[in-house]
């Protein structure tokens, strides 16, 4: 029988795993062992610690007030064998799961977590980039960036900036088609369609009042949002693209944009996390990050 100290170690690693596989490996120990810890730990406190079944572990809310009051209580018994240097190392260890839309995550998310990961070698970051919302209870996600509406109002929400989507086209290709004045004039103009993977349709073009047209003259069809701006920058087509992603394009006129009084009003940008409740350091830290970086127009450029 392991002590309670080792089996409360036990719990609180598995509590940030997503896995007891995973909670092993971190451990240095056998999958059968943190089972063992675990059925003995739910047998010694009369609670369920974790619903599982074989494709996924998932936390009782009893297990994460445990969890919470069992990190404080190991931490308290090794800051008495550590040295103050390695105290806060300590602390910031773990993983830090990460949920993101594609193109966000590439080209906002990454270069600042490659700081974090760099600066802070204990923080292990778990990035998940996907245009479609994630399960954050299975992926058990930490901190999440959305654009748009947020399906759970329970999770802890804050917004940091609009995204506003512009119609945008190289100078070259306005002076040689025209620049549309209404937007029935895109149905005469080159356009380049983005694909939603969800569902195999083109996006619709969103402008003021609601308005959504889908332009009738495309010249390609793409799934990726890096493409479509490389299709736009090499004059294929007009694109509605948001405006992060080509503000430098027009403040440098390699890009310009048309028909800015129907832009529709702009989308927020949500950072949120799924727990309520005490948020462990390491977590803190990369949202804090986050929160300055994404809330910067010299780091993520707006309209505003």
């Amino acid at each position: 029988m392991l002590n309670r100290l080792e089996m409360m170690r036990i719990f609180c690693m598995t509590a940030e795993a997503s896995s007891f596989k995973e909670a092993a490996a971190r451990l240095g120990i056998s999958p059968q062992a943190v089972t063992r810890a675990i059925k003995e730990l739910e047998s010694l406190l009369g609670e369920p610690l974790f619903y599982r079944n074989t494709r996924q572990i998932r936390i009782t809310e009893f297990g994460e007030q445990l969890a919470l009051r069992g990190r404080d209580a190991i931490s308290s018994v090794d800051d008495l064998f550590i040295t103050s240097g390695k105290r806060q190392e300590q602390a910031l260890g773990g993983v830090v799961r990460i949920t993101a839309p594609v193109v966000i995550g590439k080209h906002f998310l990454q270069p600042l977590l490659s700081k974090i990961a760099k600066e802070h070698p204990h923080i292990t970051i778990d990035l998940r980039l996907s245009d479609m919302h994630s399960d954050v209870v299975e992926q058990q996600i930490d901190i999440g960036v959305r654009v748009g509406f947020l399906r759970d109002s329970s999770f802890v929400a804050r917004v940091l900036a609009k995204v506003s989507f512009l119609i945008v086209a190289t100078p070259e290709l306005v002076a040689k088609v025209g620049k549309p004045k209404t937007l029935e004039d895109l149905h005469q103009l080159p356009t380049i369609a983005l694909v939603d993977k969800s569902s195999g349709k083109h996006w619709p073009w969103f402008f003021t009042d609601g308005q959504q047209i889908n332009p009738q003259r495309t010249s390609f069809i793409i799934d990726d949002s890096d493409s479509e701006v490389s299709l736009v920058l090499n004059g294929v087509g007009f694109a509605q693209i948001g405006a992060p992603l080509v503000m430098p394009q027009l403040r440098s006129g390699e890009l310009v944009s048309v028909l800015d009084e129907f832009a529709a009003p702009g989308w927020d940008l949500n950072i949120y996390r799924p727990r309520r409740g005490p948020v462990p350091e390491r977590i803190r830290l990369v949202y804090d990050a986050l929160v300055q970086a994404l809330s910067d127009p010299a780091y993520f450029p707006t309209l505003r």
